[in-house]
Protein backbone atom coordinates (compact mmCIF):
# COMPACT_ATOMS: atom_id res chain seq x y z
CA UNK A 1 0.00 0.00 0.00
CA UNK A 2 1.64 3.15 -0.89
CA UNK A 3 1.90 5.80 1.73
CA UNK A 4 0.87 9.33 0.87
CA UNK A 5 3.51 11.79 1.70
CA UNK A 6 1.43 15.39 3.11
CA UNK A 7 2.92 18.50 1.16
CA UNK A 8 3.69 20.83 3.82
CA UNK A 9 3.01 24.55 2.77
CA UNK A 10 5.29 26.93 1.90
CA UNK A 11 6.37 30.50 2.56
CA UNK A 12 4.20 31.94 -0.46
CA UNK A 13 1.27 29.94 0.49
CA UNK A 14 1.22 30.72 4.01
CA UNK A 15 1.89 34.91 2.73
CA UNK A 16 -0.91 34.25 -0.09
CA UNK A 17 -3.59 32.72 2.85
CA UNK A 18 -2.57 35.17 5.69
CA UNK A 19 -5.50 38.39 6.13
CA UNK A 20 -3.89 41.75 4.63
CA UNK A 21 -4.07 44.19 7.31
CA UNK A 22 -4.06 46.75 4.33
CA UNK A 23 -7.06 44.89 2.92
CA UNK A 24 -10.27 46.56 2.43
CA UNK A 25 -13.24 45.47 3.00
CA UNK A 26 -15.21 45.53 -0.10
CA UNK A 27 -17.87 47.90 -0.75
CA UNK A 28 -21.31 47.07 -0.04
CA UNK A 29 -23.91 48.57 -2.49
CA UNK A 30 -26.14 51.23 -0.37
CA UNK A 31 -29.61 50.64 -1.07
CA UNK A 32 -31.79 53.20 -1.58
CA UNK A 33 -33.18 54.88 1.71
CA UNK A 34 -36.19 56.73 2.73
CA UNK A 35 -34.32 59.79 2.73
CA UNK A 36 -32.82 59.49 -0.67
CA UNK A 37 -36.24 58.73 -2.18
CA UNK A 38 -37.73 62.29 -0.38
CA UNK A 39 -34.76 63.92 -1.66
CA UNK A 40 -35.31 62.34 -5.15
CA UNK A 41 -39.71 63.47 -4.74
CA UNK A 42 -38.95 67.21 -3.73
CA UNK A 43 -36.31 67.56 -6.40
CA UNK A 44 -39.44 66.20 -9.07
CA UNK A 45 -42.07 68.07 -7.55
CA UNK A 46 -39.65 71.96 -7.82
CA UNK A 47 -38.72 70.78 -11.40
CA UNK A 48 -42.13 70.36 -12.27
CA UNK A 49 -43.09 73.17 -10.48
CA UNK A 50 -40.74 75.21 -12.26
CA UNK A 51 -41.17 73.85 -15.47
CA UNK A 52 -44.67 74.24 -15.57
CA UNK A 53 -45.45 77.78 -16.43
CA UNK A 54 -42.72 77.55 -19.35
CA UNK A 55 -45.37 74.68 -20.51
CA UNK A 56 -48.36 76.51 -20.36
CA UNK A 57 -46.55 79.39 -22.39
CA UNK A 58 -45.51 77.08 -25.17
CA UNK A 59 -49.21 75.59 -25.40
CA UNK A 60 -50.75 79.01 -25.15
CA UNK A 61 -49.31 80.02 -28.05
CA UNK A 62 -50.14 77.53 -30.53
CA UNK A 63 -53.73 78.18 -29.44
CA UNK A 64 -56.12 81.18 -29.95
CA UNK A 65 -57.37 84.09 -28.36
CA UNK A 66 -60.83 82.84 -28.00
CA UNK A 67 -59.68 79.04 -27.25
CA UNK A 68 -58.06 80.31 -24.42
CA UNK A 69 -60.85 82.67 -23.40
CA UNK A 70 -63.29 79.57 -23.19
CA UNK A 71 -60.27 77.05 -22.02
CA UNK A 72 -57.32 79.26 -19.85
CA UNK A 73 -55.69 75.99 -19.37
CA UNK A 74 -55.42 73.24 -21.64
CA UNK A 75 -53.58 71.81 -24.61
CA UNK A 76 -54.35 73.35 -28.15
CA UNK A 77 -56.82 71.58 -30.03
CA UNK A 78 -56.10 72.30 -33.60
CA UNK A 79 -52.36 74.12 -33.13
CA UNK A 80 -51.34 77.21 -35.17
CA UNK A 81 -48.77 78.86 -36.05
CA UNK A 82 -50.71 82.37 -36.78
CA UNK A 83 -49.58 84.00 -33.51
CA UNK A 84 -45.88 83.68 -33.97
CA UNK A 85 -45.76 84.54 -37.72
CA UNK A 86 -48.11 87.98 -36.29
CA UNK A 87 -45.74 88.54 -32.95
CA UNK A 88 -42.66 88.33 -35.83
CA UNK A 89 -43.92 90.26 -38.48
CA UNK A 90 -46.91 92.59 -37.50
CA UNK A 91 -45.77 93.59 -34.13
CA UNK A 92 -42.17 93.99 -35.01
CA UNK A 93 -40.59 91.64 -32.75
CA UNK A 94 -37.79 90.67 -35.39
CA UNK A 95 -35.99 93.89 -35.23
CA UNK A 96 -35.92 93.49 -30.97
CA UNK A 97 -35.15 90.07 -31.62
CA UNK A 98 -31.79 90.70 -34.07
CA UNK A 99 -31.25 93.75 -32.25
CA UNK A 100 -30.92 91.79 -28.84
CA UNK A 101 -28.72 89.14 -30.59
CA UNK A 102 -26.54 91.59 -32.12
CA UNK A 103 -25.62 93.31 -28.70
CA UNK A 104 -25.97 89.97 -26.59
CA UNK A 105 -23.39 88.21 -28.67
CA UNK A 106 -20.83 91.25 -29.41
CA UNK A 107 -20.70 92.65 -25.39
CA UNK A 108 -20.63 89.00 -24.39
CA UNK A 109 -17.16 88.43 -27.34
CA UNK A 110 -15.92 91.84 -26.16
CA UNK A 111 -15.97 90.88 -22.56
CA UNK A 112 -14.69 86.83 -22.67
CA UNK A 113 -11.67 88.00 -25.06
CA UNK A 114 -10.85 90.81 -23.32
CA UNK A 115 -10.90 89.23 -19.86
CA UNK A 116 -8.96 85.97 -21.07
CA UNK A 117 -5.88 87.47 -22.04
CA UNK A 118 -6.00 89.40 -18.92
CA UNK A 119 -6.87 86.76 -16.61
CA UNK A 120 -3.30 84.99 -18.56
CA UNK A 121 -1.52 87.79 -18.07
CA UNK A 122 -2.36 88.33 -14.07
CA UNK A 123 -2.53 84.49 -13.61
CA UNK A 124 1.31 83.82 -15.14
CA UNK A 125 2.98 87.12 -14.52
CA UNK A 126 4.39 87.83 -10.70
CA UNK A 127 5.40 91.51 -10.46
CA UNK A 128 3.49 94.16 -8.12
CA UNK A 129 2.01 96.11 -11.13
CA UNK A 130 0.14 93.34 -12.15
CA UNK A 131 -0.92 92.82 -8.86
CA UNK A 132 -2.73 96.36 -8.85
CA UNK A 133 -4.07 96.42 -12.07
CA UNK A 134 -6.11 92.72 -11.31
CA UNK A 135 -7.22 94.53 -8.17
CA UNK A 136 -8.00 97.55 -9.98
CA UNK A 137 -10.10 95.34 -12.54
CA UNK A 138 -11.65 93.33 -9.68
CA UNK A 139 -12.61 96.30 -7.93
CA UNK A 140 -15.80 96.61 -10.39
CA UNK A 141 -17.17 93.65 -8.72
CA UNK A 142 -17.69 96.27 -5.57
CA UNK A 143 -18.57 98.87 -7.39
CA UNK A 144 -22.72 99.42 -7.95
CA UNK A 145 -22.75 100.57 -11.61
CA UNK A 146 -26.12 101.57 -11.89
CA UNK A 147 -24.64 104.91 -10.10
CA UNK A 148 -23.24 105.81 -13.28
CA UNK A 149 -25.67 106.11 -15.14
CA UNK A 150 -25.74 109.93 -15.37
CA UNK A 151 -21.83 110.50 -16.43
CA UNK A 152 -22.35 107.08 -19.02
CA UNK A 153 -25.03 108.91 -20.33
CA UNK A 154 -23.45 112.44 -20.88
CA UNK A 155 -20.48 110.79 -22.12
CA UNK A 156 -22.08 108.63 -24.85
CA UNK A 157 -24.33 111.89 -25.58
CA UNK A 158 -21.21 113.69 -26.37
CA UNK A 159 -19.74 111.01 -28.50
CA UNK A 160 -23.43 110.74 -30.54
CA UNK A 161 -23.60 107.45 -29.32
CA UNK A 162 -27.21 107.80 -27.82
CA UNK A 163 -29.59 105.08 -29.64
CA UNK A 164 -26.57 103.19 -30.91
CA UNK A 165 -26.39 99.68 -30.33
CA UNK A 166 -22.46 100.31 -29.79
CA UNK A 167 -23.04 102.21 -26.57
CA UNK A 168 -25.03 98.90 -25.68
CA UNK A 169 -22.44 96.76 -27.04
CA UNK A 170 -19.62 98.50 -25.06
CA UNK A 171 -21.01 99.44 -21.54
CA UNK A 172 -22.19 95.32 -21.10
CA UNK A 173 -18.93 94.39 -22.67
CA UNK A 174 -16.83 96.54 -20.17
CA UNK A 175 -19.44 95.70 -17.01
CA UNK A 176 -18.73 91.79 -17.96
CA UNK A 177 -14.87 92.24 -17.70
CA UNK A 178 -14.38 92.24 -13.45
CA UNK A 179 -16.47 89.10 -13.69
CA UNK A 180 -15.61 87.13 -16.40
CA UNK A 181 -11.64 88.37 -15.09
CA UNK A 182 -12.02 87.00 -11.88
CA UNK A 183 -13.22 83.46 -13.11
CA UNK A 184 -10.74 83.02 -15.68
CA UNK A 185 -7.88 84.15 -13.78
CA UNK A 186 -8.77 81.47 -10.99
CA UNK A 187 -9.07 78.61 -13.56
CA UNK A 188 -6.19 79.72 -15.30
CA UNK A 189 -3.81 79.79 -11.80
CA UNK A 190 -4.83 76.28 -11.22
CA UNK A 191 -3.26 74.92 -14.39
CA UNK A 192 0.44 73.77 -13.68
CA UNK A 193 4.00 75.25 -14.04
CA UNK A 194 5.50 72.48 -15.99
CA UNK A 195 2.89 73.38 -18.73
CA UNK A 196 4.15 76.39 -19.21
CA UNK A 197 7.87 74.69 -19.10
CA UNK A 198 6.95 72.39 -21.51
CA UNK A 199 5.84 74.83 -24.19
CA UNK A 200 9.09 76.79 -24.20
CA UNK A 201 11.08 74.18 -24.41
CA UNK A 202 9.28 72.73 -27.50
CA UNK A 203 9.96 76.53 -28.84
CA UNK A 204 6.36 77.98 -28.17
CA UNK A 205 5.67 81.61 -27.38
CA UNK A 206 3.41 83.19 -24.57
CA UNK A 207 0.76 83.35 -27.48
CA UNK A 208 1.28 79.56 -28.59
CA UNK A 209 0.99 78.73 -25.04
CA UNK A 210 -1.80 80.66 -24.61
CA UNK A 211 -4.00 79.22 -27.69
CA UNK A 212 -2.15 76.04 -27.98
CA UNK A 213 -1.67 74.85 -24.46
CA UNK A 214 -4.27 77.00 -22.16
CA UNK A 215 -7.16 77.83 -24.03
CA UNK A 216 -8.46 74.39 -24.64
CA UNK A 217 -8.08 73.85 -21.09
CA UNK A 218 -10.19 76.25 -19.61
CA UNK A 219 -13.04 75.80 -21.94
CA UNK A 220 -15.87 75.18 -18.95
CA UNK A 221 -14.63 78.32 -17.75
CA UNK A 222 -15.20 80.10 -20.88
CA UNK A 223 -18.22 78.60 -21.09
CA UNK A 224 -19.57 79.35 -17.69
CA UNK A 225 -18.56 83.19 -18.05
CA UNK A 226 -20.30 83.07 -21.44
CA UNK A 227 -23.49 81.85 -19.80
CA UNK A 228 -23.33 83.94 -17.36
CA UNK A 229 -22.94 86.75 -18.99
CA UNK A 230 -25.31 85.88 -21.77
CA UNK A 231 -28.26 86.21 -19.73
CA UNK A 232 -28.23 89.21 -17.78
CA UNK A 233 -27.33 90.99 -21.05
CA UNK A 234 -30.10 89.14 -22.88
CA UNK A 235 -32.51 90.28 -19.82
CA UNK A 236 -31.16 93.61 -19.16
CA UNK A 237 -34.06 96.12 -19.51
CA UNK A 238 -32.04 99.39 -17.37
CA UNK A 239 -29.73 100.35 -20.10
CA UNK A 240 -31.78 99.99 -23.26
CA UNK A 241 -34.51 102.11 -21.41
CA UNK A 242 -31.95 105.04 -21.15
CA UNK A 243 -29.59 104.93 -23.50
CA UNK A 244 -32.41 103.81 -26.54
CA UNK A 245 -34.03 106.33 -27.76
CA UNK A 246 -35.10 105.07 -31.29
CA UNK A 247 -37.60 102.64 -31.46
CA UNK A 248 -35.83 100.48 -34.38
CA UNK A 249 -32.62 100.14 -31.79
CA UNK A 250 -35.19 98.96 -29.34
CA UNK A 251 -33.87 95.41 -27.37
CA UNK A 252 -36.17 92.57 -26.41
CA UNK A 253 -36.96 93.37 -22.91
CA UNK A 254 -38.00 97.19 -23.93
CA UNK A 255 -40.09 96.08 -27.12
CA UNK A 256 -41.78 93.45 -25.07
CA UNK A 257 -43.10 96.45 -22.64
CA UNK A 258 -44.35 98.02 -26.34
CA UNK A 259 -45.18 94.76 -27.43
CA UNK A 260 -47.61 94.04 -24.20
CA UNK A 261 -49.05 97.33 -24.44
CA UNK A 262 -50.37 96.97 -28.09
CA UNK A 263 -51.38 93.02 -27.41
CA UNK A 264 -52.51 92.92 -24.44
CA UNK A 265 -55.70 91.81 -25.56
CA UNK A 266 -53.90 89.38 -27.91
CA UNK A 267 -52.87 86.74 -25.67
CA UNK A 268 -51.80 84.06 -28.49
CA UNK A 269 -49.45 86.84 -29.85
CA UNK A 270 -48.23 87.73 -26.68
CA UNK A 271 -47.44 83.94 -25.46
CA UNK A 272 -45.54 83.64 -28.71
CA UNK A 273 -43.76 86.90 -28.55
CA UNK A 274 -42.52 85.53 -24.83
CA UNK A 275 -41.85 82.07 -26.52
CA UNK A 276 -39.31 83.53 -28.94
CA UNK A 277 -37.51 85.35 -26.49
CA UNK A 278 -37.16 82.48 -24.38
CA UNK A 279 -35.78 80.22 -26.65
CA UNK A 280 -31.93 81.55 -27.56
CA UNK A 281 -31.31 80.67 -23.29
CA UNK A 282 -32.60 77.47 -23.66
CA UNK A 283 -31.13 76.82 -26.77
CA UNK A 284 -27.59 78.10 -25.20
CA UNK A 285 -28.36 76.43 -21.79
CA UNK A 286 -28.75 73.50 -23.55
CA UNK A 287 -25.84 73.44 -26.12
CA UNK A 288 -23.39 74.14 -22.86
CA UNK A 289 -24.84 71.72 -19.87
CA UNK A 290 -21.83 70.07 -19.53
CA UNK A 291 -19.25 72.51 -20.24
CA UNK A 292 -20.57 74.43 -17.18
CA UNK A 293 -21.08 71.75 -14.91
CA UNK A 294 -17.46 71.07 -15.41
CA UNK A 295 -16.81 74.02 -14.74
CA UNK A 296 -18.71 74.83 -11.96
CA UNK A 297 -17.36 71.07 -9.92
CA UNK A 298 -13.62 72.03 -11.50
CA UNK A 299 -11.89 71.89 -8.05
CA UNK A 300 -13.88 70.18 -5.89
CA UNK A 301 -12.41 66.50 -6.06
CA UNK A 302 -8.82 65.27 -6.71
Amino acid sequence: MASITPVLPTEADRILEEPRLDARPPKRRRGFSLKDATASTLLWVYALISIAPLVLMVSNSFRTTQEMASNPIGFPIAPTFSSYQKAWVTASFETYFVNSIVVTVASVVLSTVVSLLAAYAFARTKSKLFAAIEALFLSGLMLPVYLAILPLFFLLDSLGMISNLWSLILVYGALGIPFSTFVLASFFRQLPIELDEAARLDGAGSFTTFFRVHLPLVRPAIATVVVFRFVPVWNDFFYPLILIRDQNAYTLPVGITRFFGEYQTDWATLFAGLTLATIPLVVLFLLATKQIVSGLTAGMSK
